[in-house]
């Protein structure tokens, strides 16, 4: 049987998914075979993986820190929020259906079977198996029904790893009430706390880690300074999409539409490793003034953040920045360019929306979810994206819904060779379309390849007449150096011998 630890946060957003992926990456350093786990997760970044089937991107990137292909089992249970008060339930990768937050949390127990399932499965590949826990093990509302916190903790006996976040201020408050919270045996779980993303001298901490071991009754295993990495995040919590002013070193400044519903914002993540250019994520139109390149990124909901783009004077900014800037649209976003968004089968609200008009498309949204890994190579491209020609890509698709030339406006003197590059995938489906400034494409993680985010920037500073990096990187060797970082600082920061002790 594999060996097993934990790690549970006070409150979401505490760094929990950085501390798994730079602990399985410290036990693939040390010889171990390690493989990530999380029960339930509620994220609209997610992961195809090799057999179509759909999982968390966090557990993705930990599976990446520990060296090995991502897996459902590694995250049994998906929710991608819908609404406030509602998610898409996907179970072993497959997608259950709909429920609004009541409904769920009456049927979730029924998962269990499902869960250890899938852990089990991961026993006969891995070494040690390190857990991720769900926001905060002391909802005192949800713990009767928990199956993500101290519920999985129980279900394969567990120690426990506690995080508070100092940087949101009150950790002590935060560890202590939440070992306040818990039930005498789940206390007794919890073998370490940690305190994360700390600035300044730690010898300032002392008293406070004192007083807190002796009324908390559990070691302070590690005080984790405030690092920053390039490294994918968990959800919308993360404070990438923070708006941020531009970089003051930048020559390059890449816009990301920051949509309502924005998923799988991680795409844009390989332009962030470039030195010189600047991701911001906006919602303000005049934002987009002094750009060089607009990215419109996936969305869980298509005709919702269309409308949100069309209210918010976004939509103007974007085709007005179309006509000399280039644009670059990602599933959800790469739909929205087109000139319609029609939902027949009201998988989204039903009806039908205008969309951006920068693409001659049309797309008919439907309830099966095409989900798929996807390799090819880049036909001819043009202009700013013409270093792509000929290049491979392996990415993967998840959405709902079909993409077809639209010849129903201008029909007499449109066709489709009037597109610089329409590709398809092996089936027929449409997956990359380019005319002229304007890029879209059903492909998540198509710029992860190699250097070709390079590629684009450094066109886009040749038009501006500027030098950047031009260097060539791999944005894969590039994260690789990342996880060793993170490595590093998980090493160097937490007392790993006494680590190693609890899954001894």
């Amino acid at each position: 049987m594999a060996k097993v630890i934990m790690v549970q946060g006070t409150m979401s957003n505490v760094g929990k998914s950085l501390l798994v992926g730079g602990l399985c990456r410290v036990f693939k350093q040390d010889g171990y075979r390690v493989a990530p786990f999380k029960s339930q997760n509620m994220a609209l970044n997610s992961f195809v993986t090799e057999d179509g089937l759909e999982l968390g991107r966090a557990q993705a990137m930990q599976a990446e820190c520990a060296g090995i292909a991502p897996s459902v089992y590694m995250n049994p249970i998906l929710l991608k929020p819908t609404n406030d008060i509602g998610s898409q339930v996907i179970v072993n990768g497959e997608v259950v259906g709909n429920m609004n937050a009541r409904d769920y949390f009456a049927y979730k127990k029924q998962l269990i079977p499902d869960i250890m399932a899938a852990y089990h499965e991961l026993e006969k590949v891995a070494d040690i198996i390190v857990i991720e826990g769900a926001g905060s093990p002391a909802e005192i509302n949800l713990k009767a029904d928990d199956i993500v916190n101290m519920g999985m903790a129980q279900l394969v006996d567990a120690p426990v790893l506690l995080v508070g976040d100092i940087d949101r201020g009150g950790v002590f408050a935060q560890l202590l009430g939440t070992l306040e919270l818990l039930e005498p045996e789940e206390r007794a779980r919890v073998k370490g706390l940690i305190i994360n993303k700390f600035r300044g001298d730690k010898t300032l901490l002392d008293s406070g880690i004192d007083m807190i071991e002796d009324m908390g009754g559990v070691k302070v295993i590690g005080t984790v300074p405030y690092t920053k990495l390039m490294i994918d995040d968990e959800d919308s919590l993360s404070e990438r999409l923070d708006n941020h002013a531009a970089l003051s070193d930048a020559q390059i400044a890449v816009k990301v539409v920051r949509l309502p519903r924005i998923s799988n914002f991680t795409d844009v993540a390989p332009f962030e490793s470039i030195p010189g250019v600047s991701v911001e994520f906006i919602t303000n139109p005049r934002d987009i003034e002094n750009g060089d390149m607009v990215i419109i990124p996936g969305s869980k909901n298509t005709i919702s953040d269309l409308r949100w783009l069309r209210e918010s004077g976004m939509e103007a900014a974007i085709k007005k920045f179309a006509v000399n800037g280039p644009v670059a649209g990602i599933c959800g976003g790469f739909q929205m360019m087109g000139n319609i968004v029609a939902d027949p089968d009201m998988v989204e609200e039903g009806g039908s929306i205008r969309g951006l008009e920068l693409l001659p498309l049309a797309t008919t949204l439907a309830p099966q979810k095409h989900r798929s890994q996807t390799e090819d190579c880049f036909d001819d491209m043009t202009g700013v994206f013409a270093g792509l020609s000929g290049e491979e890509f392996i990415g993967y698709e998840i959405h709902n819904g079909e993409t077809l030339v639209d010849f129903s406006k201008d029909v007499d003197s449109f066709t489709e060779m009037d597109l610089d590059v329409v590709e398809r995938d092996d089936e027929g489906n449409i997956i990359i379309v380019q005319r002229g400034n304007v890029f879209g494409t059903y492909v998540h993680g198509i710029f992860d390849n190699g250097d070709l985010a390079l590629r684009i920037i450094n066109e886009i500073a040749k038009a501006k007449g500027i030098d950047t990096c031009n260097e060539s990187m791999s944005y894969q060797e590039f994260k690789e150096r990342e996880y060793d970082k993170l490595a590093d600082v998980v090493r160097n920061n937490l007392d790993m011998d006494y680590v190693y002790s609890l899954i001894r």
